[in-house]
């Protein structure tokens, strides 16, 4: 935020509603959504609220007694934007905009404009623009004009001078249909950068986890990398890859990926499957999670779910890594670190002090440990430069000259021959 500007004043709503099958705690729920406002810039968090609903109002979410109260709090606090943690109807919001004198923004405009904030790439930023339109084609428009404008952004908070989205459908459907085009070339750019990648026989390790877990915060303590690594929700959303050798001496690449949440945008998910392609193409999968969190075991309930809808499969070779023991009282580390007490896949860890990271990246080179086979090899003498690259990954056992070529003894996993096939 630029100085001489205001920080728009917002007030965070948790509707807590009693009938939602997938129920969180109110006040942890709560949290999570005063987080996620922090996580935009320009706004200052001025009161925060978890409201009891036993049932729904279609055309405004809550009851009359419950608005009026609120609206008096929000004149008081001179409340400028309210946040609501959870999806609105454009009925609801434009209704509920009517009654409290106030700009209005649920949990799918709120990702997507920390999302906007936070996309470098032009890969990231086209899919930003793709899920917004997305969203804004099932909005009604509105002109709200009495926001000042804080930073680039999508024009859901509002301000003087921004661009609205037209209307008319046909015409979002062609923006996003342009976009599709864009998008199509980068990601093609990008999956030459993978067909040259999958030559070289790295295996890829992808990071996956809920937001705030502490990836980036592992990614660097691995790579000596500069990955934007906070204590905020998204820090990180473009991916990052790396390699690195691993004290076993074995190569890999390790890939940081944006962060999951519950109740992520459906238009999110389709627009950065792109991105998350890194995760299906990956040789293995580590699951960060946050083990201080109280509601850990749910956050990783989320990530399995999303992975799943992405499509990664149950055969998938994946490891987790229970992160921020450093964080938990002396109980809370015993149970952590306790071997009886966890899976064969799990490794609990701090990415901050360093502890339980040898035992992490022993499990990961055990994991993309293939088994070897040996195999003789007849090639021509035309075939040189398949001979040359079995030579230079070390791969030959012994070499026999033939008439028309050689005959090599290799000693190589199902990845080495598969990229050798490539050559």
């Amino acid at each position: 935020m630029e100085r001489g500007e205001h920080p728009t004043r917002s007030w965070v709503l948790h509707p807590d509603i009693h009938s939602n099958r997938n129920r969180r705690g109110a006040q942890n729920a709560l949290d999570e959504a005063v987080a996620l406002a922090e996580a935009l810039p320009g706004l200052e968090i001025v009161g925060q609220t978890s409201v009891p609903l036993p049932k729904m109002r279609a055309g405004y979410l809550f009851g009359t007694g419950k608005i009026e109260e609120l609206k008096t709090i929000f004149h008081d606090n001179e409340v400028e934007l309210v946040l609501v943690d959870g999806p609105l109807t454009p009925v609801q919001q434009r209704n509920l905009e009517k009654e409290w004198h106030v700009k209005i923004l649920d949990r799918t405009g709120l990702i997507l404009e920390i999302f906007s904030d936070r996309a470098r790439t032009r890969e990231g930023v086209i899919q930003v623009d793709m899920a917004a339109l997305s969203y804004q084609r099932t909005r009604l428009v509105r002109a709200w004009t009495h926001l000042e404008r804080q930073r680039g952004g999508l024009g859901f908070v509002g301000g003087p001078g921004e661009t609205q989205i037209e209307a008319d459908r046909r015409a979002i459907d062609e923006q996003i249909n342009s976009l599709k085009r864009q998008l199509a070339k980068v990601v093609k750019t990008r999956e030459l950068h993978r067909s040259a990648r999958a030559k070289v026989p790295y295996p890829i390790v992808a990071f996956v986890g809920y937001t705030n877990a502490g990836k980036s915060t592992l990614f660097n303590h691995l790579t000596g990398a500069d990955v934007f690594a906070k204590d905020m929700l998204f820090a990180t959303l473009d991916p990052t890859m790396r390699a690195v050798t691993l004290p076993s001496g074995k190569d890999i690449i390790l890939s940081d990926t944006v962060g999951f949440i519950s109740d992520l945008p459906t238009q999110l998910v389709a627009s950065f499957r792109a991105t998350l392609e890194e995760v299906l193409a990956a040789d293995l999968i580590l699951h960060v999670r946050d083990i201080s969190h109280p509601e850990s075991d749910q956050q990783g309930r989320d990530v399995d779910t999303i992975l799943e809808e992405l499509g990664v499969g149950e055969d998938a070779v994946r490891l987790e890594a229970w992160n921020k023991i450093d964080l938990l009282d002396e109980e809370g580390r015993n149970a952590a670190l306790n071997a009886d007490e966890r899976r064969d896949d799990v490794h609990a860890l701090s990415a901050v002090t360093g502890e339980g990271l040898a035992e992490l990246l022993d499990a990961v080179s055990e994991a993309l440990t293939d088994p070897k086979t040996e195999v003789t090899l007849s090639l021509t003498f035309s075939e040189g430069r398949k001979r040359a690259w079995l030579f230079q990954q070390e791969l030959v056992q012994s070499e026999t000259q033939t008439e028309t070529g050689f005959d090599i003894t290799v000693l190589w996993t199902a990845r080495q021959a598969k990229a050798y096939r490539d050559v």
